[in-house]
């Protein structure tokens, strides 16, 4: 059986911009619950689906962290070629790291970093998550039980630089994050790892901004944008935003 992959999504909404950001071996369904609760209450929101990501795991290891970067970045110019000067980005894991790295880079109106693995200093747990993954497609597939252990084997032989770039990119973000000027907003579930709840709070520490919050989600473990307290989350990322001074600015050009 053939599995369809997920892909970009645009919610226009209002004048207000947010780039939505999933995670590693993730997709845009991680956020596409975020983002219609967002364009329901006015905010044009815009997901980019991370190259080789949503199909089989081999092809996710042909692409590498700078692939998935160029399409965060790539996200960020679409609502800017769509006529939005302000736009907010929010991002969950990997996500997460992507969101204050535009926020580094672009300016941005917010930041909302969700289970952001900054602080991690290795690639340990990494190849885990492609394995786990690599499992759930294939039996989504529909292949055999031994065709599985036998692909999955295949799968341990492949190269896996692509891993190593992420630690890369995640220590550059992390020794810039005192370079963000814009509000920041961190959640972290407590049932999480305990590097991502170390994260939560290095990241929070680390922004030099006056405006800036941490929320705990005491029953979420990792993807709280689908985990139990989701519309916790929904609502929580909205208030935040919604206290932003958004600009008559930020209006559609071609509206």
């Amino acid at each position: 059986m053939k599995v369809v992959a997920p892909k970009s999504f645009t919610l226009e909404g209002g004048k207000r911009a947010v780039l939505l950001l999933h995670g590693f071996t993730g997709s845009t369904k991680d956020v596409k619950r975020l983002g219609e609760y967002l364009q329901k209450r006015g905010y044009t929101c815009h997901a980019p689906m991370y190259s080789g990501h949503g199909v089989a795991p081999e092809e996710l290891l042909q692409t590498s962290p700078s692939d998935w970067w160029k399409d965060a970045v790539d996200g960020y110019f679409h609502l800017k070629n769509m006529g939005y000067d302000e736009i907010a980005v929010a991002g969950i894991s990997l996500g997460g790291v992507f969101s204050l790295k535009v926020a580094e880079e672009f300016p941005v109106k917010a930041v909302v970093s969700m289970c952001a693995p900054i602080k991690r200093n290795s690639t340990n747990g990494l190849f885990e998550r492609l394995f786990n993954y690599a499992k759930i497609y294939k039996s989504f597939e529909g292949k055999s039980k031994d065709i599985i252990i036998e692909e999955l084997e295949e799968l341990k032989n492949l190269p896996i630089d692509s891993l190593n770039g992420i630690q890369e990119l995640t220590e550059n973000t992390s020794v810039q994050l005192n370079s963000i000027t814009s509000p920041t907003l961190v959640l972290q579930g407590a049932l999480d790892d305990a590097i991502y709840q170390e994260s939560a709070t290095f990241i929070h520490d680390s922004v030099e901004v006056n405006d800036k919050d941490i929320i705990w989600y005491k029953e979420s473990g990792h993807i709280i944008t689908v985990g139990k307290e989701k519309d916790k989350v929904c609502e929580d990322v909205y208030e935040f935003l919604n206290q932003l001074d958004w600009s008559s600015d930020s209006i559609l050009k071609y509206a």
